[in-house]
């Protein structure tokens, strides 16, 4: 009986331990069932997933990157593929006069449809990538014709982004920074205008298999509102297009950023203008000086023309070597025109005075000679003069135009014997001609004269000379 009933327990307890078992499998399969019918169910309230999101599927397979030869242009063999392009200044950085060259950064776009490129998306959204990409497919070749230096930003990592829309529509952009050639003309230097210009050109694709064109016209090109230079105005940003021919290998499309300049006037007035203009200034203040200063009116005008030549030298050495005149060469070089013709003035004034004190000189030496001499002026118009051995042959030439009176007896001058008197006439037609000379050589004679009147000509002519320069460049 024990045995029996311990037989019957265990019965029991295995038959209820089943029917546990059996339920908990059943709930197991139940829930496994409702997971899998979630996961693969096509419910028509669920919004199914985006292929472009999703991570099982590479950039490469997802664009059939592997599947096309990106070498080619898109459709090649067919019409040219049309490539718009805008172009959004973000500085102007330098403008060099001596190189003749300017360097902007820029973001440069292009915009074109490769077919290729499409893929099915229902949301229509585009994917955005980094410059890896753009090794793996065609892009355009587009450079800047006289360009110097150029290249694209790499911090942190290139400055690239590729955008791909399903319908195969991309956007490239990249920022660059280029130094191109800009032809400029000094010959209003520095009341001048210069206008540069950026060209961007296809370098492998003629006008048969690219077109290149401003993708919004004249509002394709942006410019900072912030952007500025030290010592120029940008008056003007505008774009234009053409055509480009090269004898070897055809007509490309060629675009142009042009832009003009206008420089700012005020710093070269203060470093250039006004120290020429006072240098000139200070060479008339030997006009006022004692023409006996001789030290301080040469070193006065010595000054002022090494001064003028340091300042045209200075000036040179920031400008190209130009062929040409330039508006700034033309006054300086008329300022130390000025300046050097004072320091003649003055020479000339030393000469002249030197001449005159030489002749006053001898004029009062034959004055106390004669003033030795008897005389009679019994006339008005005759003077009586004795001669004695010690007056030259010139000297008795010079009577001219004299009478000569009786000879005195000798009883008269007995004490004198060797002396011969002569009485002389000055007629009156001698008499005009030499106060003609005179009146004629007054202004030579007199060098205070030469000082007056070069106290008024001088600035007077540079007075006209600044308004005839400025109401030309100005």
């Amino acid at each position: 009986m024990p045995y029996l009933r311990q037989f019957l327990i265990s019965v029991l307890f295995l038959g209820s331990f089943g029917e546990c078992w059996n339920k908990h499998t059943t709930r197991e399969r139940r829930w496994t069932g409702a997971v899998e019918t979630q996961k693969h169910g096509t419910s028509l309230a669920k919004k199914p997933p985006d292929v472009t999101k999703s991570r099982r599927l590479k950039t490469e397979q997802l664009l059939k990157v592997d599947d096309h030869d990106f070498t080619m242009r898109p459709a090649f063999g067919g019409p040219a593929i049309p490539v718009g392009v805008d172009v959004q200044v973000e500085s102007l950085d330098s403008i060099s006069e001596v190189d003749m060259d300017f360097t902007m950064t820029l973001y440069l776009r292009h915009y074109w449809k490769d077919e290729r490129l499409s893929f099915a998306s229902t949301t229509n959204k585009s994917m955005t990538f980094d410059g890896r990409l753009v090794k793996k497919i065609w892009v355009p070749d587009v450079f800047f014709v006289h360009s110097k230096r150029s290249f694209i930003h790499d911090t942190t990592t290139e400055n690239i982004m590729l955008r791909v829309f399903p319908d195969g529509h991309v956007l490239y952009s990249l920022r660059v920074t280029v130094t191109a050639a800009c032809n400029m003309d000094f010959s209003r230097f520095p009341l001048d205008s210069q206008t540069c210009t950026l060209e961007l050109e296809s370098y492998a694709y003629t006008d048969e298999d690219l077109m290149l064109y401003w993708k919004s016209g004249d509002e394709s090109l942006s410019i900072d509102d912030k952007i500025s230079l030290s010592q120029f105005l940008i008056q003007k940003f505008h774009t234009t297009s053409r055509l480009a021919f090269y004898s070897s290998t055809g007509w490309y499309n060629r675009l142009y950023i042009n832009f003009t300049l206008h420089r700012h006037i005020f710093f070269f007035l203060l470093q250039t203008y006004f120290p020429a203009t006072l240098m000139v200034m200070l060479s008339w203040v030997s006009f006022w000086i004692d023409r006996r200063a001789v030290p301080a009116r040469v070193s006065l005008g010595i000054t002022t023309v090494l001064t003028m030549s340091t300042i045209i030298t200075g000036v040179n050495a920031s400008m190209p070597r130009v062929s040409y005149i330039k508006a700034v060469d033309i006054y300086l070089w008329v300022s130390f025109v000025f300046v050097f013709l004072s320091v003649l003035e003055y020479a000339a004034v030393n000469y002249l005075t030197t001449v005159q004190e030489r002749r006053e000189r001898k004029l009062r030496d034959r004055a106390v000679r004669e003033q030795s001499l008897p005389c009679t002026c019994s006339m008005s118009h005759t003077r009586t003069m004795m001669l004695d051995g010690s007056y030259s042959e010139a000297d008795t030439n010079s009577l001219a135009g004299y009478t000569e009176a009786p000879m005195v007896p000798e009883d008269v001058v007995p004490e004198k014997q060797e002396h011969m008197v002569v009485h002389l006439s000055m007629s009156s037609e001698s008499t005009i001609t030499k106060k003609k000379g005179i009146r004629a050589l007054r202004i030579m004679q007199n060098t205070h004269a030469i000082d007056k009147y070069s106290r008024m000509i001088f600035p007077g002519a540079y007075i006209i000379f600044n308004i005839i320069y400025w109401s030309v460049y100005c």
